[in-house]
This record gives structure tokens, C-alpha cells and sequence, in this order.
């Protein structure tokens, strides 16, 4: 179901002739793509082109030459249907992820500028998809047990009103607010309408308000990215995580993209990557920082710290955290996500790094900070296990885990979400080899791994 929703997000007539602010002429999604895509990985023009021809298997080539067609190839002017298979290699993504498509057969052959399908045809299209994704809810179950969403989205197909630019941000405040105070599955179904909703709005959008409302498709799917992790849907994800990426470049709103990409690295730490994917996202998202102030390159620091400190590099987790200190979030509250970031978030990253380094005094210190502020029952939940960690750390693996099993079995099960799991198995890796047959440690063994 997520995966079809992003498919209807990626492969949409008004998205793949949307403005950017370079240009009046559309720019189809699959150039923004592997732009983005490259920059994520630190390459240059150059580069990618030695990339690709070493994905063709071509020993020698005229690097200069291919790095002129990847600026073609990146403005839109022409698909790259020689070397398409070798992006794919390349990125190591499926044709799907990357270009939006099964094959290069539904991808039109024409450059930039060339006029859209009717609007007739495309609205019957869309149309028949949303029905499609009802009937596909109600047959699996996908969208819940009431219905509700199902609903929704027939409405939304037979009679939608587009919103403007104030409603779309009170919709991101009130999904906000939502995945801090109900559990994820809740949150997911009503995102998906709203996804579906914002994608129908930009087909008719003009360029000023298209930009916006990419602005909006960033957010939603960052936010959804943000539900899907807590239910351990790490797949789905990921994919949308790229789908909020690609949104946000399209933009050009450079807050944005590193907002997107800090969510995106702050999410990993929880087992969705391993920790040096971790890492290298944030040093991707730094490299397109650059020289800017923007406040997400602190938050990447703090990011960075968590993933140093599970790595047991105490010292250089401190250092990093450091860095992330002493941010008061003002640059946060410029964002279309202005509520995002909050103070505790500071509070719950000393936590973290304090906790694993067995610094009991200051990791309390920071937990009573959080727990006086959150909003979050994840927060709340994730911070008290932080002091199991810390107890662990410190010799007391009876007490640890035994605490860590009465904070997780004391939550509805509903808002035992896939972070607040993975926090729990942070505390059974803190146990010593020879202490991991007690008593409690087997408790929270079988209460974490869902059996």
C-alpha cells in the first residue's frame, strides 16, 4: 500500500511538470532524482560518469563527454535510456525507486516543455487509482479496521476541494502533534488521504504555489517516513524518506532538504541502518550545507553523537555533542515544520550519549529535563529506558533490565512503537556476555523480540 501511494506520488502527470525555480519549463521527477540522488552520495559530474561507465563495464570512455550528457540528463532535457540500467546499478535502487517506473516505456521520449497529457484523461486515470488504492485497503486491511480511511479516499476521488496554503500547514501541525500523542498506525492511514489529497492539488497548481506545496509533499512524507519507522516498516521507510528528499530539492529550499535529511539520519540510529549508513548520510547532507548556517547541521552533530556513542566511541560522541549544544532552535522555527523541534530534543540527546557512557549524574539530569517537557509518550518511554542503559553500563544488569521490562510492559501495546523496542534491545546489548542467561535479561529478550 505505501509503496502504490509513492508510485501515485512519483509517477503523476502534475508532478512530472511541475515549475522549479530554475526554470518556467517542467522538470520531470526522475531528473530531480538522480540529481539528488548524486549529490547524496558526494559524487560530482565527473564522477557519477566514471560510475556509470563502470556499471556498463567500460574500462576506457570519454569522461567528459558523458558528464556534459548527466547535465542534460539532470535538467530533464532527455531520458537517459542507454544508461538507465547503469543508474540503477549505480545507486543500486530498481527502476521503480529511481525513475518512478517499471521501464522506460511509460517515460516519455519528449524533452522539457512539451505539453501534458489531457487533463480529462489524466483525472479519469487518477481517479480509477484511487479506487484502486480503496478497494486494495479494504481487501488487506492496509488502512485500518474502520474504514475510515477507505472513505476518505472515495470522497477525496469523487469530490475534492483544493485547500490553500494555510490549511495545508495546519494539516502538517495537526499530523504533527498526532504521531507525539497517538500511536503510528492511527497516524498512517490519515496521511496517506492527505498525501493523496496534496498530489491532486498540484496538478492544477501555477508555479508559485507548485513550489509550496512540494514544500508540503516534503513534510507529509517526512512525517509519514517518521509513523512507518515506528512500526518497524524500515522498507517503506526508506522509500519514503527518498520521496521527501526528492520533494524538498525540487523546492530549492535548502532548510528543507537538510531538514529532510537530519529526520532522516535521526531515524536510522533506531535499526534502520546500520550505523555507518548512518554516518555517511549525515556527511552527505553536510557536504550540500556547505558553508550555511542553517540550525539542521547542528542537529546532524547530535545525530552524529547518538551514532558515535552505540558505537562505543564515547569521547568522540561527547565532542560531537558538543557541537549540538547551545542551539536554542530558533533557525528550527523558520521551517514549514515550525514545531518540529523542541528544546527536549537537546535534553534527550545528552540522555543518550551520558546514559551509554555510564555518566549517571548527568544523564539524570538530562532526563529530568525531557520528562518535564515532551509531549511524546515515545520520548517519555525512550528517555526512562536511557537510565536502564546507564545502569547496565554502570555493573547493575539485573537492574537495568528489569526496569527496561516494566517501562515497556507498562505501555499500551499500541504505542510500543519500533523505537521504543529497539531503545529496550540498546539496554540487552549493554549486557556483559556472561550475565545475558538471568533471569530478568531473558524477560526483556522475549518482551523485545515480539514473542
Amino acid at each position: 500500500m505505501e509503496r502504490q501511494v509513492e508510485t501515485l506520488l512519483s509517477t503523476s502527470p502534475a508532478v512530472q511538470r511541475r515549475p522549479t525555480l530554475m526554470t518556467e519549463n517542467p522538470r520531470p521527477l526522475w531528473a530531480a532524482r538522480i540529481q539528488a540522488e548524486r549529490e547524496a552520495h558526494g559524487w560530482s559530474k565527473w564522477e557519477m560518469a566514471r560510475r556509470l561507465m563502470e556499471a556498463r563495464g567500460y574500462e576506457h570512455g570519454d569522461v567528459r563527454n558523458r558528464a556534459r550528457q548527466i547535465l542534460d540528463w539532470e535538467k530533464g532535457d532527455h531520458f537517459p535510456r542507454d544508461w538507465a540500467d547503469a543508474y540503477v546499478t549505480a545507486f543500486a535502487m530498481t527502476w521503480q525507486e529511481l525513475f518512478g517506473a517499471q521501464d522506460a516505456s511509460v517515460i516519455p521520449s519528449v524533452s522539457v516543455g512539451t505539453t501534458a497529457p489531457p487533463q480529462a484523461r489524466g483525472d479519469d486515470l487518477e481517479r480509477r487509482t484511487l479506487l484502486q488504492l480503496a478497494a486494495l485497503g479494504m481487501g488487506a486491511g492496509a488502512l485500518g479496521s474502520t474504514g475510515e480511511p477507505v472513505r476518505q479516499l472515495l470522497d477525496l476521488a469523487l469530490n475534492s476541494e483544493p485547500r490553500d496554503l494555510d490549511d495545508w500547514h495546519l494539516t502538517l501541525s495537526d499530523h504533527l502533534h498526532a504521531i507525539r500523542t497517538r500511536p503510528p498506525a492511527q497516524v498512517r492511514d490519515g496521511l496517506v488521504v492527505d498525501l493523496i489529497a496534496v498530489q491532486r492539488q498540484l496538478q492544477d497548481a501555477d508555479a508559485d504555489e507548485a513550489t509550496e506545496l512540494q514544500r508540503v509533499i516534503a513534510a507529509l512524507s517526512t512525517i509519514h517516513a517518521n509513523a512507518l519507522t515506528r512500526l518497524g516498516d524500515h522498507g517503506a521507510a526508506i522509500h519514503w524518506w527518498r520521496t521527501a528528499r526528492t520533494a524538498a530539492d525540487v523546492s530549492g529550499d535548502l532548510d528543507l532538504r537538510l531538514l529532510v535529511r537530519a529526520e532522516e539520519a535521526g531515524f536510522g540510529v533506531y535499526g534502520q541502518r546500520d550505523l555507518a549508513t548512518v554516518l555517511r548520510l549525515i556527511e552527505a547532507a553536510e557536504r550540500i550545507a556547505g558553508d550555511s548556517l542553517s540550525f539542521w547541521v547542528a542537529d546532524l552533530a547530535g545525530t552524529r553523537a547518538k551514532a558515535l556513542s552505540l558505537l562505543g566511541r564515547h569521547d568522540d560522541a561527547r565532542q560531537a555533542l558538543n557541537t549540538y549544544l547551545g542551539h536554542d532552535g530558533d533557525g528550527a522555527r523558520t521551517s514549514i515544520l515550525p514545531t518540529l523541534w523542541n528544546i527536549d530534543q537537546t535534553y534527550f540527546a545528552q540522555s543518550w550519549v551520558y546514559a551509554h557512557a555510564g555518566d549517571e549524574a548527568k544523564a539524570g539530569t538530562a532526563r529530568e529535563q525531557v520528562l518535564a517537557r515532551t509531549p511524546d509518550y515515545q520520548y517519555a518511554a525512550n528517555v526512562r529506558l536511557h537510565e536502564a542503559v546507564c545502569a547496565v553500563a554502570n555493573g547493575g544488569a539485573d537492574t537495568g533490565t528489569r526496569q527496561a521490562v516494566d517501562i515497556i510492559a507498562a505501555l499500551p501495546p499500541a504505542q510500543r512503537s519500533h523505537m521504543i523496542i529497539e531503545t529496550g534491545k540498546a539496554v540487552l546489548r549493554a549486557v556483559p556476555v556472561e550475565r545475558r542467561e538471568r533471569p530478568a535479561v531473558r524477560d526483556l529478550r522475549v518482551l523485545t523480540s515480539g514473542r
